[in-house]
């Protein structure tokens, strides 16, 4: 696979509740090393979107390819779902997905939440598995709290924590839903640098964002999305600095006065 090849493709994208259209026809496309950031309103569908492309949510319209490959479905509108679970386990084992809210196993210390998948999914060597936790774990600040529970982290090393549990599943790209909405400013930045140091080691990310301050420093791609469609996309140096559309502009201003 070159550099050039799409890792994540999502073309003519359609998601709905039931009566209520979510995402109405969108094409995403993040290339190896590509950061792609998606920003917007709550309820614009950046979070169904990503939801979407790591087979949580069935779409019911539309292509997702993986490297290429595309996902297999059967059925149609709200009965379509994906035709092949070995296919869907083995693109959401390449698409690893760092969540808002930490995920964390409560019972579980940190070492042993960031070893759980590669062992129990990927039937991974323990020993080997656990060399390349704490690796993981040292790498994203917090390799002194291995042998602790969740409970006893803050906000911030907790959801450290997470992003080594999913970089531990050695995946093809990362999927951040709204990583730093739920920590303090303080505990925020902690987890911004740990995210713009994967992005310059040219690790594939699908960043799902309220914070454009991030969003202009570690993106290659830029999505704005309004009511499930694609309002504006680009460089960051473009959205941010010459922004096209009345809407987006208005967003921007919108995020700078909070």
């Amino acid at each position: 696979m070159s550099d050039t090849d799409p890792v994540i493709e999502i073309r003519d994208l359609h998601k709905s509740y039931g009566e209520l259209e979510v995402i109405k026809g969108v094409d995403i496309t993040a290339r190896r090393g590509d950061v792609v950031s998606l920003i917007g309103s709550s309820g614009s569908g950046k979070s169904t979107l990503l939801r979407c492309a790591n087979l949580l949510e069935d779409s019911q319209q539309g292509d997702i390819l993986f490297k290429g490959e595309p996902v297999k479905w059967k059925g149609t509108g709200l009965h379509r779902h994906p035709a092949d679970p070995r296919q869907v386990l083995r693109i959401r084992t390449n698409l690893s997905m760092v969540f808002q809210q930490f995920n964390l196993w409560a019972h579980m210390t940190v070492l042993q939440n960031v070893m759980e998948a590669p062992v129990t999914v990927l039937g991974r060597d323990r020993q080997e598995v656990e060399t390349a936790a704490r690796g993981y774990l040292a790498k994203v600040g917090i390799g002194d709290k291995a042998d602790v529970y969740p409970a006893q982290l803050s906000g911030g090393q907790q959801q450290r924590a997470a992003i080594a549990r999913a970089l531990c599943m050695e995946p093809e790209a990362l999927l951040f839903d709204e990583p730093t909405s739920a920590l303090d400013p303080e505990l925020e930045q902690e987890v911004v640098r740990v995210i713009k140091d994967l992005a310059q080691e040219g690790r594939t990310m699908l960043i799902v964002t309220h914070d454009m301050r991030m969003a202009a420093d570690v993106s290659d791609h830029v999505v704005f999305l309004h009511q499930g469609r694609i309002e504006e996309e680009g460089p960051p140096e473009t959205l941010f600095g010459q922004p096209d559309s009345e809407r987006l502009r208005g967003f921007l201003s919108s995020t700078q006065a909070a």
